[in-house]
């Protein structure tokens, strides 16, 4: 449970591509409609899709919803989205390159501390 009494739920998305992204957007959207506390973590392989015009590359994939409108959603309902720190130097991202002001940058030891209890924990 969440200091806030709703279960938590954890993902970590571990891929640059589309098949990463994709679930662990809908996943985390659909989360926080049934309002859960939502933890969502960029690894290294993962983070391109923190930064700026990535996640609009994706365009609107057939049958499935708008992924920067699932971002969005995620960042607006309270969705905490970590990058992992290790991206920085790894993937040589400027912070100042990231789609979003209110995207967490931290080691992995803090977002597991958040997730500790997590009643639903995914991995894409």
């Amino acid at each position: 449970m969440s200091t806030n009494g709703t279960e938590k739920m954890a993902i970590v998305c571990n891929g640059d591509a589309p098949a990463s992204i994709l679930p662990t957007l809908i996943f985390a959207s659909s989360g926080l409609a049934l309002d859960y506390d939502v933890h969502v973590f960029l690894c290294p392989a993962g983070a391109k899709w923190a930064l700026k015009g990535e996640l609009e590359k994706l365009g609107q994939p057939k049958g499935l919803p708008d992924p920067i409108g699932l971002f969005n959603t995620i960042m607006d309902l309270g969705g905490k989205v970590v990058l992992c720190e290790l991206a920085l130097e790894n993937k040589d991202i400027d912070p100042k390159d990231l789609r979003d002001e209110r995207i967490i940058i931290e080691k992995a030891p803090p977002f597991l501390m958040d997730i500790e209890g997590a009643g639903l924990t995914f991995t894409f």
